[in-house]
Formats: C-alpha cells, structure tokens, sequence
C-alpha cells in the first residue's frame, strides 16, 4: 500500500517546497500533510521536512509533529 500512496507523499514534499517562502502558508500546508499522510509516510516526510526545513521552521516542525503519534 505504502507503492501506491507514495505520489502522495511526494505531492506534499513538493507543496511544502514552494510554500516555504510563508510561514503561514507553510504551516498550513504542514497541517494538510500531517492528516493525510499514513504513519510510515509521516516518518519518512518527519526526516525530510526536518533536513530541508529545519533551521528555518523548527519551531512550527516541532509544534506540529509532537501533536502526532507515530
């Protein structure tokens, strides 16, 4: 299952990457992934967003994915 949702995944790293340049929309669009991706994508897109966006977001990645039970 986790082959055939992977465009998801991608869909949501690719939105998050022309968003970032608002936190507010990034935030956003963070929010939107977090409900839509399964556990093992949330992972995956966790260690991601943290690599690409880490020092600029930190505070909205951590705030977010400590509401998240994985």
């Amino acid at each position: 299952m986790l082959r055939t949702r992977m465009p998801m995944l991608e869909y949501f790293k690719t939105i998050l990457s022309k968003v970032s340049f608002d936190k507010f929309l990034f935030e956003k669009e963070l929010k939107k992934a977090i409900k839509a991706l399964v556990p093992d994508e949330l992972l995956v897109f966790r260690d991601w967003c943290y690599e690409q966006f880490g020092k600029m977001y930190q505070l909205i990645l951590n705030k977010q994915f400590s509401k998240v039970k994985l």
